[in-house]
This record gives structure tokens, C-alpha cells and sequence, in this order.
């Protein structure tokens, strides 16, 4: 074959070898790094296409959203509980009207005895607790002190009323105090409220005058509940135990109960504290005349036999019974002026002058020791309000204040023993009080 014959082309499919190898291998690694190049380019434009896309529209990128659940709103119940406080004016009436209570249902509650007793007088401050059914009444509560309340509810036949007491928790508390300038001061350095002090002049005004006889030195020692409910303290019960020294003499008085709801207060030996009269028919008031038969009287100047003690106390102060008896006189008696006189048992009178009013009680009635049967004044020859009083016995005047008063009946057989079974313990707790006492008393000078 020569120059001049003619060029053939490879036949289909069949591999070009390039006449020159090393030049073939640069351009195929060039041809590969420009393939690889414009790839990466691509690539990242394409990224940041969905990138943009994905900020301008989330939407198209997130899976679509649950479609909400609709929510069920809780049924209503009709039952409503009220809290209605009572304020000045307001009346049953008034308070159910206001809140749209049944009237029918308050006309209906009022037959029972029970309601109509204890619904009857409403004070203000007091609240009553209504549950009720669009105005129809299910329940009516209203505590009757910290021991009771009255529970009123709707039955089958209509409504229902009673009174149940209240869970109540009891704790004995023992203090003691001694007194430096006055009984009421002692007690407020012991954290002793002037209630519990109110009941331990009870206890012993049988034998201690608490208008005369008290002063500096003397010292008292208590025994007593508080009630709680539920962790708070509701206030106090019962005062159990209770010793007081007067000017070296001891008085102690144990409260017993005899199973019947009667209680009382005995002395260590089971005698009653309570005697058949008290010294003083009035309590924590000033003396301003004792028992003198030779006293000067003040306005007709003149010696004459004062034959009774004089109280001294604001006018209106109620006077008691001193004992159990009967009103034999009731009015006017010369300078006695308002007069109340009582017959007891024995032949003993007691008469009470210068009334401003009688109690409830009239002539011939018959009265309990503690009853109030009229109120101080200054009626009759007095200078000031005070009370004017006289113990008598077979017609005798006697001094009120040093008189040895009858004993009422002590305790005998089984209820000697059970007495003394309960009135260990509180004897103790009175002992441990009173050594501390002791041990706080200043030693005497040699």
C-alpha cells in the first residue's frame, strides 16, 4: 500500500487507540477533574436550592400537621354549696331571698322543733352553710358552738333535723402563777386567759372572798383542756383540777363526774367544794362597808349597827342568789330602797338593798344559788352604787364573810371510790406544779 491509496474508517464499535498514549492520559485526567468540578457545583447549588426553599416555605418541607382534638368541657353540676354570714338587719327570710333559696323549703324546715329552736335567733357573724339544687334545699348546717352543730337535710318525706356534736381533741394543760399586785395580773404573766381565772374564783368562792381575801404571795395552780380540731386550737374546755393557796391556807377542788352529767367540784376527801351559800353574791367588786355594829352611818351621821356588807360596783352589775330559796319580799324598804329578801333552808335569810331592778323572778318564785334576781344601784339612803347585803339565821344577823356555811352532801360508797380513782392523776399533776412553785420561792432570812 502506497501513499495514495485511499484512507479507511474504522468500522462501528470498534476502539480509537490514540497514536500518542501519555497525551491520551493528561487529557482524560483533565476531562475527569472538570467532570468532577462542575458535579460539586451542581451539587451545592442544588442544596442550597432546598435550603431557601425550606425558609421561604416550611411548609413544604414538614409533614403536615394532626388536626386538633376538640375538647370536651367537664359537665356542669347544679349542686351549689352557700356560705351565708349574717349581718345586722338580716333575717332567715332576708338571706334566702337574696341568694334565691327555696321559701318553700324554709317554710317547711321551720315545722321541725328542732330547726325552729336553734334558727329561730340569728346574730350577726354567724354563718350558715346551704347545699342546694337551683334553690331547692339538700343540706342546711349551722354550728352551734365548737362541740355541736345543727344538721338539717332533705329525705324522702321531707326534711330531717338534728343536732350532732363535733369531733373535738383534748389536751391537759397544767400552769400555775403567783400573785404580786393583783389576781388578773398574775394570770396574764402565766398565759392564763381571764375565762379560765373567772372559773377558779367559782370553784373557790365558797370559801375564798376573791373581793377581800386575795393579796400578794398567794398562789394558784390549774389543770385544764384546750380544744382542738384539725390542728388548731378552738379555745378551752373544763377546768379539771385547781389549787389555790390563801395567805398560807390550801384549797384544792377536783371536778368529777358522776356518769349522769351531773359534775361537781370535791375537795381530795370527796367533800363538795359547793356549799349551801356563797361568801359573795357579786364577783371581783371592792368591799366599801364590812359587817361594823358600831359604824357611823354616812348620811344620817349618826352611830348605827351596819348589819351586812357592802359591795361597791357600777351600777347594773347583776346580783346573784347566794343560796337555793325563795323570794319572800321583792320592793321598796325604806332606806334599803329596792329590796329583795330570800327564806333558805335552816332559817336562814339573806337580803340584798339598793337595787336599781329586780331580776325575771317574782314574789314567791323560787331560785337557784347563781340565779340573777336584780341588778346594783343606789336606790334607798345610799351615796353610790353598791350592793347592801345581810345573812340572818333564826332572825340574827351574822357577818356573810366569816359565817361558817353548811356543806352540801359528800361522797359516799362507790362513787367515794371512783371519785378518788380519777382524782389521782390530777392530784399528781397539781403536786408536780405546786413543788415548782415552791422551788421558786425565795428562801426566808435567816
Amino acid at each position: 500500500m502506497n501513499g495514495n491509496s485511499p484512507r479507511r474508517e474504522p468500522a462501528a464499535g470498534a476502539l480509537l487507540r490514540p497514536a500518542n498514549p501519555f497525551r491520551a492520559s493528561v487529557i482524560a485526567l483533565a476531562s475527569a477533574a472538570v467532570a468532577l468540578i462542575a458535579g460539586y457545583q451542581l451539587s451545592a447549588q442544588i442544596s442550597r436550592s432546598f435550603q431557601s426553599a425550606a425558609v421561604s416555605s416550611p411548609a413544604a418541607v414538614s409533614p403536615p400537621a394532626a388536626a386538633p382534638v376538640a375538647e370536651l368541657a367537664p359537665p356542669v353540676d347544679p349542686v351549689e354549696v352557700l356560705a351565708l354570714e349574717v349581718r345586722p338587719g338580716d333575717t332567715l327570710d332576708s338571706l334566702f331571698r337574696a341568694t334565691s333559696l327555696s321559701l318553700v323549703d324554709l317554710a317547711e324546715i321551720l315545722q321541725l322543733d328542732v330547726a325552729r329552736k336553734y334558727l329561730r335567733v340569728l346574730r350577726p357573724g354567724d354563718v350558715l352553710h346551704v347545699r342546694h339544687d337551683d334553690g331547692a334545699i339538700l343540706e342546711l348546717d349551722r354550728d352551734l358552738d365548737i362541740r355541736s352543730k345543727l344538721k338539717i337535710q332533705r329525705a324522702d318525706a321531707g326534711f330531717e333535723a338534728e343536732v350532732i356534736p363535733l369531733p373535738l381533741e383534748r389536751r391537759l394543760v397544767t400552769t400555775s402563777g403567783k400573785i404580786r399586785n393583783s389576781l388578773f395580773a398574775a394570770a396574764q404573766e402565766s398565759r392564763v386567759s381571764e375565762k379560765l381565772i373567772m372559773n377558779m374564783a367559782q370553784i373557790f368562792e365558797y370559801d375564798i372572798d376573791f373581793v377581800r381575801d386575795i393579796g400578794a404571795g398567794d398562789e394558784f395552780a390549774l389543770v385544764y383542756e384546750e380544744l382542738w380540731r384539725d390542728g388548731a386550737k378552738l379555745g378551752e374546755g373544763e377546768v379539771l383540777a385547781a389549787e389555790f393557796v390563801n395567805r398560807g391556807a390550801r384549797y384544792t377542788a377536783i371536778r368529777y363526774d358522776d356518769g349522769d352529767g351531773r359534775a361537781a367540784y370535791y375537795t381530795h376527801d370527796g367533800q363538795p367544794m359547793r356549799k349551801a351559800f356563797v361568801r359573795a353574791p357579786l364577783s371581783f367588786t371592792r368591799i366599801s362597808s364590812d359587817f361594823n355594829p358600831r359604824r357611823r352611818h354616812p348620811i344620817l351621821n349618826t352611830i348605827r349597827a351596819h348589819q351586812g356588807v357592802d359591795y361597791s360596783a357600777p351600777k347594773g352589775t347583776p346580783v346573784k342568789a347566794s343560796g337555793d330559796g325563795k323570794i319572800i319580799f321583792r320592793g321598796w324598804k325604806g332606806g334599803y330602797g329596792n329590796t329583795i329578801i330570800l327564806q333558805h333552808g335552816g332559817n336562814v335569810t339573806t337580803l340584798y338593798g339598793h337595787l336599781s331592778a329586780f331580776g325575771s323572778r317574782s314574789y314567791g318564785s323560787r331560785v337557784k344559788q347563781g340565779d340573777v334576781i336584780g341588778y346594783v344601784g343606789a336606790t334607798g339612803l345610799a351615796t353610790a352604787p353598791h350592793l347592801h347585803y345581810e345573812y340572818r339565821k333564826n332572825g340574827v344577823h351574822l357577818n356573810p364573810r366569816t359565817v361558817i356555811l353548811p356543806n352540801a352532801e359528800p361522797l359516799r360508797g362507790q362513787a367515794l371510790t371512783a371519785f378518788r380513782t380519777s382524782a389521782e392523776p390530777l392530784l399528781q399533776r397539781l403536786e408536780s406544779r405546786a413543788s415548782m412553785l415552791a422551788a421558786n420561792r425565795p428562801m426566808p432570812a435567816p
